[in-house]
């Protein structure tokens, strides 16, 4: 064997920032050349467009080849063997690169709002070859491969190549749709991660198991649009709020989740006939943790496995359209948690999260918070929430737990914060990332909304962004909803002392664009709000005066009484409606949304 340059024993170490510099076709002093790195093989031939094979030279035991390439093609397969087996494979070191210059200027001033196109695994035909096109974001890493079952999960075989301010990209001609993978990091002290899912994944495996899932979005069947206007300011809005791993289980089968198909055919028309305009659902994006009920997600891009596929969750949405009611979506973009398979410390650095705790820790959940000063995070997060309406038509975005994002005091004691540049204790860049997220949503899906879950008495919430304000479409009334369960909490026959609570909210009603909330997962009040003998008699539903009472009672009584004002509305022509007195009904309790 020859001496070999540094740049082959840098292949050979798998520390090679840009294999392809060395790997695959090139011309070295007018000599066509092909090396071929494959762990393992014993011996390796190339095989041009006439069938023709030329065998490789071994020219390092780890499995490093070179050969001359006939006739200076660049369109040629390899044949290697592995003792007795034989397999013949696409090179991927001799296709060119998948993101173009112009998606890597976007990308480095954080302006490329359809990045979910071009990062992540996109199935693709490729110089007339099938295949998979991988690229992920990790600027200080020393190497990245992909891995999967289609390269024996060994990140010795496929590193990718480097490009921009950190994207690395390779073309995998043996991966196909289906295909589970992850993401082999050497950080840039030396150390190899944990295997990494892919930030922007489609679908993942099932919990425990972490594993990303290659899916074509394009195969995925659009659904059909909400009712036209659904949205808008003067239409009633009534919505029905649910957690899909709770609305409904099958006992008979050990309690088991409905699926996305199953819940299509069920959930839409309880809600329709109910009364409801719009569903909600708590956070369908993947997350390791069933407690969390979706608020701690590490697959922003990817509906959750628990109930089925990507094309299950259109389906849903379908549904829910054809039923005539918008769908809404609960996003999480203030927080995400540290398991090692997700955004955490993605690339062996704070990529994604504040390196400094007293920005990056969130002290309540004990999760990470966004980086949103860095802008490729600041746009990641951006393109995920034009995900939503652009691949799903999903036609409202809540954004949750705002607060948070824009004090950067937020739940810290004093000397646990760092100020912004202005000394003040406002997040200057979360700010500007939420006037970018509802501009943009705005403009690109008129018939959208979004709705900020914001719990303090910031200004201008819900009025537009050229006015000063953050432009949400509406805000989550919360002191209203916690005036309001206080008051509903006390005996009836003290009420009468604390009307006050019912009354304060008209001093501020028409200063936001308000929902009015009754949520599930603020309080509970099957133990602390009693209710009339009266009422008690008739199970909630001879009068109005049980509704206050039953609207935070449990479940089957908040059901009941929901079935009970629907059925009035019909009665009464509109007299007494779910939309005229405001209540509406969570999948856990009850949900109050617009007058």
């Amino acid at each position: 064997m020859s001496s070999l340059s540094p740049e082959a024993y840098a292949v050979i170490e798998g520390r090679h920032s840009d294999p392809f510099r060395y790997l695959g076709p090139h011309v070295e002093g007018d000599v066509p050349l092909v090396r071929i790195f494959l762990p393992d093989a014993e011996g390796v031939a190339i095989v041009d467009e006439q069938g023709h094979e030329r065998g490789l030279e071994r020219i390092h035991d780890a499995g490093l080849f070179e050969g001359r390439l006939s006739n200076g093609s660049r369109r040629y397969r390899v044949r290697a063997r592995y003792g007795e087996r034989q397999v013949e494979i696409e090179d991927p070191y001799r296709f060119p690169p998948i993101l173009s210059d112009f998606d890597l200027y976007l990308l480095g001033e954080g302006t490329h709002t359809h990045l979910y196109e071009k990062l992540g695994a996109h199935p693709m035909i490729l110089d007339e070859v099938s295949g998979v096109a991988f690229a992920v974001f990790a600027p200080n890493a020393r190497r990245v491969s992909v891995v999967g079952d289609f390269n024996s999960w060994d990140g010795r075989r496929h590193p990718m190549r480097v490009r921009g301010n950190g994207f690395w990209e390779i073309f995998m001609p043996e991966a196909k749709p289906g295909s589970k993978y992850k993401y082999e990091i050497i950080g840039a002290d030396g150390r190899m991660l944990p295997l990494k899912s892919d930030p922007l994944a489609f679908a993942a495996e099932l919990r425990p198991q972490t594993a990303s899932i290659v899916v074509d979005l394009h195969a995925i069947p659009s659904p059909q649009p909400a009712p036209l206007h659904v949205n808008a300011l003067d239409a009633p809005i009534s919505i029905y709020e649910v957690h899909l791993g709770s609305w409904r289980r099958r006992p008979q089968e050990s309690g088991r989740w409905l699926s996305y198909r199953e819940l299509a055919e069920e959930l839409p028309a309880y809600a329709r006939d109910l009364g409801f305009t719009h569903i909600e659902f708590l956070p369908v994006s993947e997350h390791p943790f069933d407690g969390s009920w979706g608020y701690q997600p590490t697959g922003l891009f990817a509906p959750t496995s628990r109930f089925g596929t990507p094309t299950d969750f259109a389906g849903l949405v379908d549904a829910c359209h054809r039923a005539g009611l918008a769908v809404i979506l609960d996003w999480v973009p203030g927080h995400f948690p540290d398991d090692p398979h997700g955004l955490s410390q993605f690339d062996g650095t704070a990529v994604y999260e504040h390196a400094n705790p007293m920005q990056g820790r969130h002290l309540d959940w004990n999760t990470l918070v966004y980086n949103y000063a860095r802008t490729e995070v600041a746009n990641f997060l951006l393109a995920n929430g034009l995900f939503w309406p652009d691949r799903y038509r999903i036609d409202g975005l809540r954004v949750d737990a705002v607060a948070s994002m824009l004090y950067l005091d937020y739940s810290r004691s004093e000397g646990g914060w760092i100020p912004n540049k202005y000394g003040g204790r406002e997040n200057l860049e979360a700010i500007s990332l939420l006037r970018r997220f509802n501009t943009e949503v705005f403009s690109r899906f008129p018939n959208a909304t979004t709705v900020a879950e914001e719990s303090t008495a910031w200004p201008m919430v819900s009025k537009p962004v050229d006015w000063g304000g953050l432009g949400f479409g509406y805000k989550w009334n919360m002191g209203w909803m916690h005036d309001t369960l206080e008051y509903i909490g006390r005996d009836p026959i003290y009420r009468k002392h604390h009307h006050g609570q019912i009354l304060f909210g008209l001093h501020y009603a028409f200063s936001e664009n308000f929902i009015l909330p009754l949520s599930p997962m603020t309080r509970s009040c099957t133990a602390s709000a009693p209710s009339s003998a009266a009422c008690r008699a008739t199970n909630g539903s001879a009068s109005p005066i049980c509704a206050p009472t039953t609207a935070s009672c449990s479940a089957i009584r908040a059901r009941s009484f929901c079935s009970w004002a629907a059925s009035s509305a019909r009665k009464t022509n509109g007299g007494t409606t779910t939309r005229s007195i405001g209540i509406s009904l969570s999948g856990h309790g009850m949900q109050a949304f617009r007058l």
